[in-house]
């Protein structure tokens, strides 16, 4: 009896998504604790019970299923009907069953939702009830094809002109270099004066295109959020998604989900979604060692062509729940705090700044010379060049990690293209052509560098690569997209992706010029002014080059106060003449295999800055 009277005064207090429960046998203490988490943060009982490991999904559903005095059917023993469509079935957590299953369709509630079927559903009709992650699974197993076809094509369908084209290269290549042959040819044939203006000409386009990476030295920008942005209450926080595409990379899985485990955000507004492919056994049962609560989820991607991280997050974008998104890497040890600093900075940003990019660290720098050119490399990126953009308000070079998006502009704009290997860069260009902008987020998330030549080489020619394909999907009608973007930032545009490969495609042989005219041979002064202003144009590009390439790096890391890495600046431009290398072999595997994934193993880390680049340790909260 005593027992009773408790069931029935604490169903009054608790909320119904959770008061039923007392009629399970459900510790009341246990179901009071997942209230007071909900009222801290302004959000419904059953997702904070669950969110924080209070009750396993499957039993809650359960549960719910006998107080709706409806069928249960978990993913295995769930047989769709017609009519089953992807993503909409998930979207709308509803999909028709096949007859003779005792219900017409099967139901996978949340949060208000589940009040309301408490209160007001007639038993007559009801429909049978799962688990939201039993739906997944089951649809990813009924019509994975439709799956993995929304994943690689939904761009291409929707916004052919957005995408990486079908066609070869090769044909697109070749009439490139027709067209700068035949512009050569013609060059050498004008007079000299109109041939003097055009040479002129292009050597202030390039310098103009230098003069981006030269201001943003003279444009401040704090290493970490200050006082100006107030932190929102954690009722305010909306709920955020947090994407992490996996493939081959069980050696990084403890460190991954201890860094996330410890991000500062309230555990129920949190959905955090792992993604493996399907032949990744070592991955997944690494995943599966560790105890995670509900707010983790691990998706197994259908298979399908290609095979690319951005097929993998597409896969997964109807699934988020949350009104912003992020994407980390597996490598990712992100700032606690992070989430909360991005969703303060969305909240007093206006609704055109659609991205927030966060600064990428070089955490293993001392592990080779390579890594710490890498880091000044990112140091010069992320710290300096990349907030001097965003506050220009110009196209802003994404990282591909640690890119916070507003989920409803992303979805708007039908995910990322899946055939482009680079698909942050692609995206970052995609958001200035549909009027968004990106900002700068002074948080920092902790990265490991390849510390080997042979890994470098193949993430640094898989950049490359996808730089040229965005340069050759965005460049098919090169001025109707400069005119969408505006000519500083049409200009901003080029300088940052066709730019930067082009530059470093002639930065060897720019160099050899250069080395062979002032050191082997004499500059004499032509008698006029003019016929002298290309000579100072190349001598004032070279400089500003050089400049362009060491000033970012060194003023990033003034601003790290890393004062151990300025002795290899230096070496910099020898660090560029690899990455000349590695466009030179894009180039040809643009031709050969457009849409490769060159993998970049992680967890090879021998040094940290920080210490938190270790693979072992305790999971965190």
């Amino acid at each position: 009896m005593s027992f009773l009277r408790l069931t029935v005064a604490g169903a009054a207090t608790l909320p119904p998504e959770i008061g039923f429960l007392l009629a399970e046998g459900v510790d009341p203490r246990r179901l009071a604790r997942a209230a007071d988490l909900a009222r801290a943060a302004g959000t419904d009982a059953a997702t904070a019970l669950l969110a924080n490991g209070l009750m396993a999904e499957d039993d809650y559903y359960r549960a719910l299923a006998r107080a709706l005095g409806a069928p249960y059917r978990a993913a295995g023993a769930i047989r769709f009907g017609r009519g089953l469509r992807y993503p909409d079935s998930l979207a709308a957590g509803l999909a028709p069953l096949a007859l003779g299953e005792g219900a017409p369709c099967v139901l996978a509630p949340r949060g208000p939702a589940i009040a309301e079927l408490l209160a007001g559903c007639s038993r007559a009709g009801m429909p049978a009830i799962t688990a939201p992650s039993a739906l997944r699974e089951a649809v990813y197993a009924a019509i994975p094809e439709a799956v993995a076809d929304h994943a690689a094509e939904d761009l291409r369908r929707r916004a052919p002109d957005q995408a990486v084209g079908r066609g070869p290269a090769s044909r697109r290549l070749a009439f490139l270099g027709l067209v700068m042959l035949a512009g050569l040819c013609g060059f050498a044939a004008l007079p000299g004066p109109l041939a003097l203006a055009l040479a002129l000409a292009g050597q202030i386009l390039f310098l103009a295109m230098t003069v981006f990476r030269v201001a943003a030295l003279a444009i401040p920008a704090p290493v970490e959020a200050g006082g100006e942005t107030a932190p929102l209450p954690d009722t305010e926080l909306p709920v955020y998604t947090v994407l992490v595409a996996l493939h081959r990379e069980a050696a990084v899985v403890p460190r991954l989900m201890r860094a996330l485990a410890a991000l500062d955000y309230p555990a129920a507004k949190l959905d955090i979604k792992i993604l493996i492919e399907a032949d990744d056994p070592e991955t997944a049962a690494a995943l599966a060692r560790v105890s995670t609560p509900l707010r983790f989820e691990t998706v197994t991607v259908p298979p399908g062509r290609p095979r690319t991280k951005p097929r993998a997050l597409n896969a997964a974008l109807p699934l988020a729940r949350g009104a912003l998104l992020v994407v980390y890497d597996a490598e990712d040890v992100p700032d606690p705090g992070q989430l909360r600093t991005a969703a303060a900075v969305f909240a007093r940003e206006p609704a055109t700044t659609a991205c927030l990019q966060g600064r990428l660290l070089i955490d293993n720098a001392e592990d080779s010379g390579l890594a710490r050119l890498f880091a000044l490399e990112y140091a010069g990126l992320f710290d300096v060049l990349n907030p001097a953009l965003a506050r220009l308000d110009l196209p802003v070079p994404l990282g591909g990690t640690s890119m916070h998006l507003r989920t409803a502009v992303l979805r708007d704009l039908h995910g990322w293209d899946a055939w482009n290997v680079t698909e942050d860069a692609d995206l970052g260009i995609r958001l200035a052509l549909a009027g968004y902008g990106v900002g700068d987020l002074p948080s920092a998330t902790l990265e490991e560098a390849p510390a080997r030549l042979r890994p470098w080489l193949h993430q640094r020619t898989r950049w490359m690569k996808g730089f040229l394909q965005t340069s050759l999907t965005h460049g098919r009608r090169p001025l109707a997209t400069l005119r969408r973007l505006g000519p500083l930032e049409g200009l901003c545009a080029v300088a940052l992706v066709p730019g930067a490969v082009a530059s470093a495609l002639a930065y060897p042989v720019c160099c050899a010029l250069a080395a062979y005219r002032f050191l082997l041979c004499d500059v004499p002064a032509a008698p006029g002014l003019l016929a002298n202003l290309p000579m100072a144009l190349a001598i004032t590009l070279f400089a500003t080059g050089l400049v362009a390439l060491v000033g970012p790096a060194a003023l990033g890391c003034r601003r790290r106060g890393w004062r151990d890495l300025v002795p290899a600046l230096p070496w910099l431009p020898v660090y560029f003449a690899l990455v000349s290398l590695a466009a030179w072999l894009a180039l040809i595997e643009l031709i050969r295999a457009p849409d490769r994934w060159n993998k970049t193993e992680h967890g090879l880390a021998r040094t940290s800055r920080s210490g938190r680049l270790a693979t072992r340790g305790p999971l965190g909260r």
